[in-house]
């Protein structure tokens, strides 16, 4: 179906792809994995045409449909919710909306002259809508979007009214609504509460198509894939099983390949030693000539590539006062949709909160506001004395510069810094070796993160604020950083779908909106995240493994 043949692709001096092959058949359900920069976002802007192999071939079917659902989604506005929906179903959605279009001409008085030209197309697109389903789409797309937690008013509403959470579930819809012959989707659960992602797998699972996906979620995994294809060092090596199967299979495979490394060195050595003590033997010439022959041919075995974990000892924040922030009765709307009304609350120094509640609850809005990035409709943030902010969105990625490297934007942040304790920094958010040479503008989502965060905590602020600092993050990224977190000394207040983050790092819950996601008012829970969970007796709304 998808075939790359021995692609290569280099960014700069950092090597994606080595002749590299793997090949994506008929109704297969394949887990892509990797760590951040591997090359999954490559693969998949490779199999579109988005990008071409430096060298190696990309096989595709002419007639193929491909689905494509990324983290990056473009500004929505101007259409309802469910119009959005649909216009980007594939050719379906296509048709659609020409049919409204034509609609509109027929009726248009001042199009009268055109009206047969109007009226044989009307007829032979209504023809070709009717034949691929096109008058069940809409039934289909208010399914989809249901599925994915919207609510009737919001399926009818303005799609510009949405928060960012909420514009990616429209992305989603958009891409399942096409129905295409291969899906390729970059963390689909990175934005979706328990029952949305619950509502995908299933949704998923029925998809008689082909299904290459990436995804942090170990569990959603597990449950969706047969065959996993794992990106390292260059290559793509695959494995029939799911998740966990891989990582059995991938443990074995290494234990095997270091014992044979061991074993060749032995060898190695042995002739090597040969060598050195008969070189100068006429007797033994032939012998000698004929050994160094044959080291020459053997193929090496390299030691399996391990990630290593750089220990860095952050700086202590200054002290701030007391009171961190005060909020103020604040209330804020977006169009008809009340997303606070009157709400106060108080953070002090050394508290830890974690914010929850279902997409569109306002946990980024309130984050928005205490940051100054958003103002309330009424009402104040007030911040303390000695107060030094860190505020972490995916917007903050826009501060990077994409023409340095990492190690030039670290240089260029901390131009006082030695080049060890950068590259040290650098090393603790796995930036090693040639990592550090490489281009912004070429980083992966999760790497910019990454950089973003380090440059965050090298001088570290005395309050953070973060808005889901773990999406495009790996496993092992993401236990670096709540590692990392645990050492700080300041006051945060975070928003997270991971409990591995929340349950790491939280001292103070607040909940918003409840289990329905309207039927309460912010609620304060005054001690950790497990507390908080061994009290409700079920995780919060909008949690996932």
């Amino acid at each position: 179906m998808i075939s790359f043949s021995n692609i290569q692709k280099q960014y700069g001096k950092q090597l994606i792809f080595v002749d590299a092959s793997f090949q994506l058949n008929p109704g297969e359900k394949v887990g892509l994995v990797g760590p951040n920069g591997a090359g999954k976002t490559t693969l998949f802007r490779m199999a579109i045409g988005e990008e071409l192999p430096d060298d190696g071939d990309v096989s595709v079917p002419k007639k193929l449909t491909i689905g494509y659902f990324r983290q990056d989604v473009e500004e929505m506005a101007g259409r309802s919710v469910l119009d959005e929906a649909i216009a980007g179903s594939g050719r379906i959605g296509d048709l659609h909306h020409e049919l409204e279009s034509l609609q509109r001409s027929m009726e248009d008085p001042d199009q009268a002259d055109k009206l047969d030209k109007v009226l044989e197309r009307f007829g032979e697109v209504q023809e070709e809508y009717e034949h691929l389903g096109g008058y069940t789409l809409e039934a289909q797309a208010r399914e989809v979007l249901h599925g994915l937690g919207f609510k009737h008013d919001q399926i009818d509403g303005d799609v510009g009214a949405l928060s960012g959470g909420w514009k990616m579930r429209v992305a989603l819809a958009r891409v399942l609504l096409g129905r295409p012959d291969v899906l390729l989707m970059d963390e689909p659960t990175n934005h979706l509460d328990l029952e949305s992602i619950i509502w995908l797998e299933q949704f998923l699972k029925a998809f008689e198509g082909t299904l290459l996906m990436t995804s942090h979620d170990r569990e959603f995994m597990n449950r969706l894939v047969t065959k996993i294809a794992e990106i390292d060092g260059g290559e793509i090596i695959v494995y029939s099983g799911n998740y966990d199967f891989y990582e059995r299979e991938r443990a074995i495979r290494e234990a095997n390949q270091v014992a044979a490394f061991a074993r060749q060195q032995s060898m190695l050595a042995k002739e090597q030693r040969f060598i050195e003590r008969f070189k100068t033997h006429a007797a033994k010439a032939a012998q000698v000539q004929s050994r160094i022959k044959a080291l020459d041919k053997i193929e090496k075995i390299e030691l399996p590539k391990k990630r290593q974990v750089v220990k860095f000892d952050f700086r202590e924040p200054p002290r701030s006062g007391d009171q961190v922030a005060v909020v103020e009765n604040i209330s804020k709307s977006y169009g008809p949709r009340v997303i606070y009304d009157g709400f106060s609350m108080h953070i002090r120094r050394g508290e830890r909160w974690a914010v929850m509640g279902r997409n569109g609850a306002g946990k980024s809005t309130l984050l928005k506001m205490i940051s100054g990035a958003t103002e309330p409709d009424s009402g104040n943030v007030r911040l303390g004395a000695s107060l030094n902010m860190g505020y972490f969105s995916q917007q903050s990625l826009d501060v990077l510069d994409p023409d340095l490297t990492v190690i030039e934007q670290l240089q260029y942040d901390f131009p006082k810094d030695g080049i060890g304790s950068l590259r040290t920094l650098a090393g603790a958010f796995q930036f090693s070796g040639d990592d550090v040479d490489k281009k912004i503008r070429s980083l992966s989502g999760g790497e910019k993160s990454r950089l973003v965060i380090a440059r965050m905590l090298f001088n570290p602020p005395n309050f953070l604020v973060l808005d889901e600092p773990t999406n495009h993050l790996d496993l092992a990224t993401k236990e670096m950083l709540v590692e990392a977190l645990k050492q700080f000394e300041g006051t945060m207040i975070f928003v997270s779908h991971d409990r591995m983050f929340l349950r790491g790092l939280s001292s103070r819950v607040l909940e918003l909106g409840g289990e329905s996601g309207t039927e309460r008012e912010p609620r304060v829970y005054p001690g950790s995240y497990v507390e908080y969970v061994q009290a409700l007796g079920h995780e919060a709304p909008g949690i996932y493994a």
